[in-house]
């Protein structure tokens, strides 16, 4: 299984998770659209920082995307992709900032090379979409709770920030074959989906905040998003893993707003 697939936590009681139809979504403040993607294991609140510190002055939002409900036969990347194109549309939002960590990058690096034109600015962190340290998309081992413990805590720089309720909603999900055929079935299309000859073409001012102690997506991987990407500006945050947001939300959160307050050039 992929090491970097255990990044889910649960989504705290105070967020009102919201539903309209088939989308499952927290809506928070009011202002310009941040719209954030979490990673392959479809928890929320792994943004709660950001949700705490943007929604003073932004709308900050978060669709819940459909890992566990899509038929396996679907469980793709592009089929998250087209899930995100009609939540934007459905919702009307424009000159969205989108954020993704890992899986959640590698979506929206697809969706803005699609629609440029709607993605005011873009925040990648650990994403997906160009390499990543696993072990292949393979069936994650069932049964086993010191396994599921070790890899959470791999994700983080601390293993302390790996909580018995994130280790626990692991688990759970972990223990339903139909769960795991779709995380790996999901996984092996984004491993399939190398984006080196396409994010080029992105043209989008775009921001990439990576912990420099990142063992699932390397340093090195930051650099090549850097390079790849004309118009972006890279960061790195030390004593960090793959989920800065969660191990330094307040340094994340420093890097973010001055980003999102630098006036883009014409």
């Amino acid at each position: 299984m992929q090491r970097r697939q255990f990044i889910g936590w649960i989504m705290k009681a105070d967020y009102h998770l919201k539903k309209s139809g088939p989308y499952q979504y927290i809506d928070e403040g009011s202002g310009r659209t941040v719209l954030l993607l979490h990673g392959l294991f479809g928890a929320l609140s792994n943004w709660e920082g950001v949700i705490n510190k943007f929604r003073q002055n932004f709308r900050v939002i978060i669709p819940m995307l459909p890992i566990y409900e899509m038929p396996v036969r679907e469980a793709k990347l592009n089929g998250l992709v087209e899930y995100l194109e009609g939540f934007i549309d459905t919702f009307d939002l424009q000159d969205v900032i989108l954020m993704g960590n890992s899986l959640g990058g590698h979506i929206a690096l697809i969706y803005t090379l699609k629609h440029q034109g709607n993605v005011k600015k873009m925040v990648l962190t650990g994403s997906s979409g160009l390499f990543e340290n696993s072990m292949g998309g393979s069936f994650p081992r069932r049964g086993s709770y010191d396994y599921i413990k070790e890899r959470v805590e791999y994700t983080f720089y601390d293993p302390k920030t790996a909580t018995k309720e994130l280790i626990d909603e692991v688990f759970a999900i972990t223990k339903s074959v139909p769960k795991c055929l779709k995380i790996v079935a999901i996984a092996k299309s984004a491993q399939r989906h190398n984006m080196a000859a396409e994010i080029p073409s992105i043209k989008t001012p775009a921001l990439l905040i990576w912990g420099l102690n990142d063992t699932i997506t390397p340093p090195m991987v930051a650099h090549e998003f850097n390079r790849l990407l004309s118009n972006s500006k890279l960061k790195f945050i030390d004593r960090c893993c793959h989920a800065p947001m969660m191990e330094h939300p307040d340094k994340f959160n420093d890097i973010i707003e001055e980003f999102i307050e630098e006036k883009v050039e014409v």
